[in-house]
This record gives C-alpha cells, sequence and structure tokens, in this order.
C-alpha cells in the first residue's frame, strides 16, 4: 500500500563566498550563490509564491500568512517583489508561446474579459487554441488593440491598398472622403505619418468616427500584408463587432448564438411550445454539423447549407422568436465556415473557459497596481494556462526556470513538436 505524504519546513543555509583580490587589477572578486538565488530566497520558496498565487489563486496577503505559518520569515513587499520583479525570462517564454501559438493551427479563438488596473476599467484579451492560452490585459478593446497584439510587438504600419479602400466601404466611409484618400493610394505609412495625414486630409478635430474607420481599414489592411510575424487568416469569436473584419475568415460560436435564444422568457404557453420546438431542431441541426466536422464531405456541406436556409427561414408567430431566427440567419456565412473550413471549431468554449480562469484570479486579487504587475500576471497565467493544455507541471516548469536549471524544454517548442 502506498501512504502519500509531504514535508513543508524551512531550510537555511549559511553560504560562505570566498572574496579574492587581485593585486595586478587591483579589484576585489567575490564567488558566486548557486543559481537561482535571488537576496536571501531560494528558488524553492520562490517558485512557491509564484505557484501559490497564479495556480491556487492564493492572494499576497494569504501567502504571507501561509509562509509565516511554517516558520519561513519573509515581507509583504518581497512577496510582491517575487512575482514582479526579474521576470525578463517567462516575458521571453511568452513571447515565444505566442508566437508558436499563432504558428500552430489555421485558426485562432479569441475572448475577452474586464479587468481592473489601479482603479481604472481595463480588458483582458484572450487568444487561444488546443495548444496555448495567451493573456493581454489593455486599456482598450476596439480592432487597433486587437491588431496590436496580433502584431507580435512590431510597430504598426497603415497600408492605403485596395484591401483597404474595400474595408473603408465595409466600414461605411463615404464615397466623398475615399476620394480624397485616393491620393495616398498604395503608400504605407508610420502611426505618427498616418496622423499627421488624417489630421491635414479631415483637420485635427474633425471627424473622428470616420478617421477611427481608415486607421483601422488600412491597419487590418497592412497587417494582412505582414511577413515578420504569423497572420491570422481565421478568427473565431462571439458577435462582438472589434472581433471582425480582422482576419480573411471569421467564424461566430453556435453556443454564443444559441444563448440568445435562451433569453427569451415566453409567458403564453403556445410561444413556449414554440421556442421549445425550434431549439429542439437548433441543437440537432448543431448535431449535424458536428458530425460533418469529423467526416466533411462536399455534398453534404451543399445539403446542409440548403437546410439552414430552409430552417432559418421559419416563422413561428412569436414575434421576437422570428426576429431571432432572423438575425441568426444573417450571421449564416459566419456560422458555416466549418461547411469550408472543417477545422475550425463550432464553438468558442476554449476560449470562455480561458476568460473564466482569469474572472477566478479577479475574484481573489481585484486588481493589479502597476503596470508591471500587470504584464507579470499575464505572462504567468500564460503560462500557467498553456502548461495545463500541454500536460506540462507548471509548478515544475516555473522552479526549472527560476532556479535556472534549465532541464526542461520551453513550452514554445512543446507547442511545435504537438503541432507537428
Amino acid at each position: 500500500m502506498v501512504i502519500q505524504e509531504i514535508s513543508i519546513k524551512p531550510i537555511n543555509t549559511n553560504y560562505k563566498i570566498e572574496i579574492f583580490y587581485s593585486p595586478s587589477e587591483h579589484k576585489t572578486y567575490s564567488g558566486e550563490l548557486p543559481g537561482g538565488i535571488k537576496g536571501e530566497f531560494g528558488p524553492g520558496i520562490r517558485s512557491l509564491v509564484i505557484t501559490l498565487n497564479h495556480i491556487a489563486n492564493v492572494s499576497e496577503p494569504k501567502i504571507h500568512e501561509f509562509l509565516g505559518n511554517i516558520g519561513v520569515n519573509i515581507s509583504k513587499a518581497t512577496i510582491s517583489r517575487i512575482l514582479t520583479k526579474d521576470t525578463d525570462v517567462f516575458h521571453q517564454e511568452k513571447s515565444e508561446i505566442f508566437q508558436e501559438g499563432l504558428k500552430s493551427t489555421p485558426y485562432q479563438q479569441i475572448d475577452d474579459t474586464g479587468a481592473r488596473v489601479n482603479g481604472i476599467n481595463h480588458y483582458t484579451q484572450i487568444l487561444c487554441n488546443p495548444y496555448y492560452v495567451a493573456y493581454f490585459t489593455v486599456p482598450n478593446k476596439n480592432r487597433e488593440t486587437i491588431l496590436d497584439i496580433l502584431l507580435c510587438g512590431k510597430e504598426k504600419k497603415y497600408y492605403f491598398n485596395d484591401e483597404a479602400f474595400d474595408l473603408m466601404k465595409t466600414f461605411n466611409v463615404s464615397q466623398i472622403w475615399m476620394e480624397k484618400l485616393s491620393s495616398v493610394k498604395n503608400k504605407i505609412f508610420s502611426h505618427e505619418e498616418m496622423r499627421r495625414k488624417l489630421d491635414y486630409i479631415f483637420s485635427p478635430n474633425g471627424y473622428k468616427a470616420t478617421k477611427k474607420k481608415v486607421l483601422e481599414a488600412c491597419a487590418i489592411a497592412a497587417y494582412h500584408q505582414s511577413t515578420d510575424i504569423p497572420v491570422v487568416t481565421t478568427l473565431l469569436s462571439d458577435d462582438a463587432p472589434q472581433f471582425k473584419q480582422i482576419a480573411y475568415h471569421h467564424a461566430l460560436c453556435w453556443i454564443h448564438d444559441g444563448r440568445n435564444y435562451k433569453k427569451l422568457r415566453p409567458i403564453v404557453p403556445y410561444y413556449q411550445e414554440k421556442l421549445e420546438a425550434f431549439l429542439d431542431n437548433y441543437w440537432d441541426f448543431y448535431g449535424e454539423l458536428c458530425e460533418f466536422r469529423e467526416k466533411p464531405d462536399s455534398e453534404v456541406a451543399k445539403q446542409l447549407s440548403a437546410k439552414f436556409d430552409q430552417f432559418f427561414s421559419t416563422k413561428t408567430g412569436y414575434e421576437q422568436l422570428d426576429e431571432r431566427i432572423g438575425k441568426t440567419k444573417k450571421n449564416k456565412e459566419h456560422l458555416l465556415k466549418v461547411l469550408v473550413l472543417p477545422e475550425v471549431p463550432l464553438h468558442n468554449n476554449a476560449a470562455e473557459l480561458a476568460a473564466r480562469a482569469k474572472v477566478r484570479k479577479r475574484d481573489v486579487s481585484l486588481q493589479t497596481i502597476t503596470d508591471e504587475g500587470t504584464k507579470a500576471n499575464d505572462t504567468f497565467m500564460t503560462i500557467v494556462q498553456t502548461a495545463k493544455k500541454l500536460s506540462v507541471s507548471a509548478y515544475d516548469y516555473i522552479f526549472d526556470r527560476v532556479s535556472k536549471t534549465f532541464e526542461m524544454p520551453s513550452l514554445a517548442q512543446l507547442i511545435r513538436q504537438k503541432a507537428n
């Protein structure tokens, strides 16, 4: 019979460091401590602090209380520094995880959730696929902000090519303004050059909504021409407007669409029956799409497309339900993206679960205070949730990096191996 046990106790080690003096150089040299020791604490305590905070969601005051109870003499300020300072190696790993994650599948899933930074509302954008999750807490959630994330730290450019003008038309920029902008067609601008050019054409304080649309259109067009970063061609999301047009293909989540029907609360029994019958057929059709995704077939794709048109042209006599059905029908291209790209999931549950991890973290620690702390929080959440997807012990991984042994392969390398 095997009995598992654990021993938690502090280990205090007194290191003697040799000091050497070089008469010829008139300099004093001292020996180095073993790798991973920083200040008064070894890699075991530092890894434990990071693990408790980012894996177990224990708040900093409770970490201080726990360590004090097992005989570790550490200040609250030191715990905060362990969580936020000297984390460059982890930030680099996050960057590598994100870029490998973008390469690993032909689609990406995205969602966002609220965040607080020093009392100010922010948003955490979550990108993921089966191999990774990456978190980015930002002040805004518009298209340009999402593009900033997808650029992987590269400078944003603005390109007035044909795609940009097509996007402007999609964004309802008037023909008059598009004609005025034709003078800069096929030119590429930096961020500052673009601002100056638009201020000249539109005037500095005028037409802010139109300028925003032009900026977004040209930024998307430039992003699609990038060659030094992985460009996302298919994006799966909910129906939020900031996610639209960023990728060539935009797939919508059936689970999100189905929730809109659950929001209907008919009182009349006849309407209740109509809604219940419709939802039964709705999820039956969803089941057929799941079967198609397992065994794609071009003839079946045509049949499902025709069935979608027929089913979502239903008139029930229940006005609110009929309006909802009409809205679903308008999203046919995006909801049936699976018929063209069977590898794309039918739902966005992976991104929602990743967002839920951020929400649980927010429940324990209401907010971050500094930009440094916000960045560290995003980085460790990325590492912990990615390690979970790759079946890697996040604690072992963190200890390996904190102790500077680097015996474990990087998570980015594992993503690359699994994707191949």
